[in-house]
C-alpha cells in the first residue's frame, strides 16, 4: 500500500491521497465520474499526469503548481534514495 504523501498548505500539514481509491474518495461527489472516465482512458505513459492532475483537484491549493513542484521533487529524492 502506498504511504500518504505529505505538504504544507498555508502552514498546515495535509495528506494528498496518492491512490486512484484515495484521490477517487478525496473528490467531490460531483468531480468523481469525470475521475472515473480520465483514469480509465488513461495509457501507461500518461496515467502519473492523470493522477497528479487529479491529486490537485482532491487538494485544493490557491499555489497547485507549487505543490506539484513540491511532490515532483519529493518524488524524485525518494528514488533517488531507493
Amino acid at each position: 500500500m502506498a504511504e500518504p504523501l505529505k505538504t504544507f498548505i498555508g502552514g498546515e500539514e495535509v495528506e494528498v491521497p496518492n491512490t486512484i481509491p484515495d484521490i477517487r474518495a478525496a473528490l467531490p461527489e460531483d468531480r468523481r465520474a469525470d475521475f472515473d472516465r480520465a483514469i480509465n482512458a488513461a495509457g501507461v505513459d500518461e496515467i502519473h499526469a492523470v493522477m497528479r492532475h487529479w491529486m490537485l483537484e482532491a487538494v485544493p491549493d490557491p499555489e497547485a503548481e507549487a505543490l506539484l513542484d513540491r511532490l515532483a521533487a519529493d518524488e524524485a529524492e525518494r528514488r533517488s534514495i531507493a
